[in-house]
């Protein structure tokens, strides 16, 4: 295995597939957070807005983000657009429900503290109920991860040209068991490195918040 990692990273094969799974991860997760985690915070502050939505994230949700590649490649074609699609489908969902479990389970004391001494809606939900949301919406960012990574290497075997994904199944047609398990430590490693930093990015969220570290 670590002379087939050699022999990928020295031609650069490695690095480039690395490179298009990354980008294809980041686009997908950073397009899943800015829609997620605010529609989150806003359902979770609106109890008859949640009500109307609830049954629709329910029906959705529990489909495999692979059923929908046959759909993703009648709407998008093959390339990088289906693969993000479906990282975007497994990261929203887990995202998006433990947000608005984190805002729904934001003490109500908090809340009567916030108003007794006048402070007005728009800074309560920034300075009360999102600081003390913080710790449920990142189980949910780090649940994101997790689906997302897993459902990357899936999409990429499916329909893409590039990315680690790709070079597994590439390297199965090769008959390259070497080459398929060094891809296989590679997205494991990025994995753990991708988990690493949001840890860290956890850790100074929750210091400049006053929550603990």
């Amino acid at each position: 295995m670590v002379k087939a990692l050699v022999e990928l990273s020295a031609d650069g094969v490695l690095w480039g597939h690395i490179g298009v799974s990354l980008a294809r991860f980041g686009s997908a997760y950073l397009l899943a957070l800015v829609t997620a985690v605010p529609l989150g915070l806003l359902l979770g502050r609106q109890p008859l807005a949640r009500c109307a939505v609830d049954p629709l994230i329910q029906l959705l949700r529990p489909i495999s983000p692979i059923a929908w590649f046959p759909l993703a490649v009648l709407w998008f074609g093959i390339g990088n657009a289906p693969a993000v699609f479906i990282i975007f489908l497994s990261v929203f969902f887990p995202i998006l429900v433990s947000t608005i479990s984190a805002v729904v389970k934001v003490p109500v004391i908090y809340l009567k503290v916030a108003a007794n001494f006048g402070t007005r809606p728009l800074p309560t939900f920034l300075r009360v109920v999102v600081p003390a949301a913080f710790p449920g919406i990142m189980v949910g960012l780090h649940i994101g991860v997790g689906t997302g990574w897993i459902h990357l290497v899936a999409g990429e075997m499916l329909g893409a040209q590039s990315g680690l994904g790709f070079m597994i199944i590439d390297a199965r047609n090769f008959l390259r068991t070497d080459w398929i398990l060094a891809g296989m430590l590679v997205v494991g490693l990025l994995g753990l490195l991708i988990n690493r930093v949001m840890r860290l990015a956890e850790l100074w969220l929750g210091r400049r918040w006053g929550g603990a570290a």
